[in-house]
């Protein structure tokens, strides 16, 4: 993703909460059916598909205990004085998935909701697509086709419904860390591109040394680790605007970051390219295809299909483009062309679209110094995991997906507009008290050769 993700880590005040989703709380993953095709009306159900919530979001205490690990944004210093023994200390817990989270299944439909009012207010969520209990599904995704439905009538500025792959371990890291004992059944090891440093607990270890409370951000703060691997965002958006982005990485596999790996100073001296290669139909110059009302009415549930194409038409070929297209009410939408001057009218993710983008707009081409496709395609090959969120954005206000960006800039230059929400839209503390019934459905996720998910 874009920014770097703030994210909502609870604390549950000792015996009162802990008796909700306390030790005495199991760990029961949701349902979620999803579909594996291999031709147009031949699919087959995966029934024992699941969902399990990110282990930054659940309650950390001490291990047989009620006593906080971490309150609001800060560690207990007596439990957590070093990552391994705070990691020897502490433990996550099991959740109240729609209590607490307000995360609900029914049949092949995921609902995630903005913000969610129990004993105390949880604001957005992450959560992951099992294979089975203790593992993460793993999806080999070249010369393959994702599909899924989604409804964000109900998403407005400032949050962002979004759909990507992460290069996970499929076992949540238990398997390289032994120190991890939680695992995927508990939602731990995630990375994405941003190297991301918001991170309670990396490699099994607690990232407390170094931890920085947020100063917007009363549930958050950073330690001196971040968690880096290539992520393909397939799908960021909210009722005004989407894009999809692959975000490659000089390094393969989840990889822990410390200093300017994590690029702390630069935002490009990383391990990963963090503004990635983007195709957002309102940013390259077509503003009335995606919106409530457009040619992809956002008031209605609609369908997002990308397809991995290969530069051989094989799964032992190189990724070399990304395509989109939508369905809705049985009409088939190819996506929107770029309308930017000094670009062809490219409709895909491809090496050329990106180097004539960031040209264009002049950008770094941080996408390319990180090895463009060739390197997403070697995440690809060997299995990512599909990640589902909603969240709001406390580094850059969501602005770099529906509004002008950066501050400051002309938005009459190419690719400072992205869409048409104000630069005031985004701020956390306004979205939070103003739509707090914001949500995003996620359903009938569908995966196959290309071709086999929709009907054209």
């Amino acid at each position: 993703m874009f920014p770097k993700i703030s994210l909502i880590t609870f604390s549950l005040v000792a015996v009162a909460l802990g008796q909700q989703i306390g030790t005495n709380q199991a760990e029961t993953h949701p349902k979620l059916t999803w579909q594996t095709c291999t031709g147009t009306g031949s699919c087959q159900a995966n029934s024992n598909g699941a969902v399990v919530l990110d282990a930054n979001w659940r309650w950390t205490h001490n291990v047989g205990g009620f006593t906080n690990c971490y309150t609001g944004n800060t560690w207990d210093n007596t439990l957590c004085p070093d990552g391994e023994t705070c990691a020897t200390n502490c433990a996550v817990d099991g959740a109240d998935y729609a209590g607490t989270y307000g995360i609900t299944t029914s049949g092949n439909a995921l609902t995630l909701k903005f913000v969610t009012f129990a004993q105390q207010k949880n604001i957005g969520s992450r959560v992951y697509l099992m294979a089975d209990d203790t593992h993460y599904e793993s999806f080999q995704l070249l010369n393959k086709e994702f599909t899924f439905d989604v409804d964000l009538s109900q998403l407005p500025c400032g949050i962002n419904g979004a759909l990507y792959f992460s290069e996970m371990d499929a076992d949540g890291g238990v398997s390289r860390f032994p120190a991890n004992k939680a695992g995927a059944k508990y939602g731990t090891g995630y990375c994405d591109s941003q190297c991301p440093r918001d991170i309670k607990f990396i490699n099994g270890v607690a990232n407390s040394e170094g931890w920085v409370p947020s100063p917007s951000d009363p549930n958050a703060g950073t330690g001196n680790t971040g968690s880096c691997c290539n992520e393909m965002d397939v799908w960021e958006a909210n009722s005004v605007s989407a894009a999809f982005t692959p975000h490659p990485c000089s390094v393969d596999g989840q990889t822990s970051c410390t200093g300017e790996d994590c690029a702390i100073q630069s935002r490009f001296d990383g391990l990963c390219d963090p503004d990635g290669c983007d195709f957002n139909s309102f940013r390259m110059g077509v503003q009335d295809f995606y919106g409530k009302g457009m040619t992809v009415d956002t008031s209605s549930k609609f369908t997002v299909v990308t397809q991995f194409v290969t530069n051989n038409n094989s799964t032992s070929g190189t990724l070399s483009e990304i395509r989109r297209i939508y369905v809705q009410n049985g009409r088939v939408i190819q996506n929107s062309k770029v309308n930017i001057p000094g670009m062809q009218p490219f409709d895909s993710v491809t090496t050329d679209f990106c180097t004539s983008q960031k040209t264009t707009f002049g950008d770094t081409n941080s996408f390319q110094q990180h090895g463009g496709l060739a390197n997403m395609s070697k995440a690809m090959a060997k299995g990512m995991v599909l990640v589902m969120s909603i969240w709001d954005d406390h580094a850059a206000q969501m602005l770099w997906l529906d509004s002008d960006y950066p501050i400051g800039a002309d938005a009459t230059k190419p690719g400072v507009a992205r869409g048409t929400c104000a630069q005031s839209s985004g701020d956390p503390v306004t979205v939070e008290g103003q739509t707090p019934n914001a949500q995003v459905v996620f359903s009938n996720i569908r995966f196959g050769s290309i071709g086999s998910t929709f009907t054209a």
